[in-house]
């Protein structure tokens, strides 16, 4: 995108001059063009003045840099700078200066929405899709160890116990980090349910449940008992008034053969609690 202006001045430094006032630039981020030197008439009775065009070329960071800018101006965050770093396809708008907690928000949505909108009037210029990514004081970085951190924590959580973990609603960029570290976690699978802006993930286990020992056990084959010859359970001694009765505790449905991995999270997984607990380490 190109923003020019043509003006006029009794010399081409002056026109040049109106010029960078009106579009608010330098010689060093624009260009321009001579239409017209100044002239003078017949003995000097009339004078042509000059005529210059200035324009600049924006490119698609440029936009979305400006557009933010107004944002920030009328947030009253004018003091707030924008680093460009150009990446491949894209560029990364790195914030600094005062009020950041501001433009982060909470757990990143209000930085999420700008980088949204920012996107979208970046690609309005014509070309390839550009990705435009913000960040300030690398909170992306910090957000997503900690995504990492929770993924392993409720991945490790739902193949001990064998109950799915249902998290609060993400964007698909946070969504894709837990995925990506759910897969590399033995017997752990997730999986995405819901639709937009309500989708979230769900984290199984893909191990078959081990059956319920009917002798009093648990799924480990330690029997509760274990550790007193008398059979009765760790830290109680038998009372001669009553003796010990072993109380039988309903058994689990034991697995059948050939019982097949669980692939998917369970059907009633999109309704059960989220966990909501995704905040930042310090």
């Amino acid at each position: 995108m190109n923003r020019e202006i043509i003006t006029t001045g009794k010399t081409v430094d002056d026109a040049l001059q109106k010029a960078y006032e009106a579009l608010q630039v330098d010689s060093e981020n624009s260009q321009f063009e001579i239409l017209e030197l100044p002239k003078k008439g017949f003995l000097g009775l009339k004078t042509s003045p000059a005529r210059v065009r200035v324009f600049v070329e924006y490119s698609k960071a440029d936009c979305a840099v400006d557009y933010l800018q107004k944002i920030f101006s009328a947030m009253g965050l004018a003091e707030v700078s924008v680093e460009v770093k150009e990446t491949e396809g894209g560029a990364t708008l790195i914030l600094s200066g005062e009020g950041l907690g501001v433009l982060i928000g909470r757990r990143g949505e209000t930085l999420d929405s700008l980088q949204y909108l920012a996107g979208l009037v970046a690609n309005r210029l014509e070309g390839d899709y550009f990705r435009i990514t913000l960040d300030s004081n690398s909170y992306r970085e910090k957000r997503e160890k900690t995504l990492e951190s929770l993924a392993k924590k409720l991945a490790g959580q739902a193949v001990r116990t064998g109950r799915s973990v249902t998290l609060e609603p993400m964007n698909p960029y946070e969504r894709r980090i837990i995925h990506a570290t759910v897969q590399g976690i033995e017997n752990a699978t997730s999986a995405s349910v819901g639709e937009e802006p309500n989708r979230r993930v769900v984290i199984s286990s893909t191990a078959p449940r081990k059956p319920y020992n009917r002798e009093g056990g648990r799924r480990d084959g330690v029997r509760r008992d274990a550790g007193r010859r008398d059979g009765a359970p760790r830290g109680r001694g038998p009372r001669p008034d009553r003796p010990y009765e072993r109380r039988e505790r309903p058994a689990e449905k034991p697995a059948a053969a050939g019982q097949p991995v669980r692939e998917k999270p369970p059907e009633d997984a999109a309704t059960r609690p989220l966990y909501s607990k995704i905040e930042l380490d310090d």
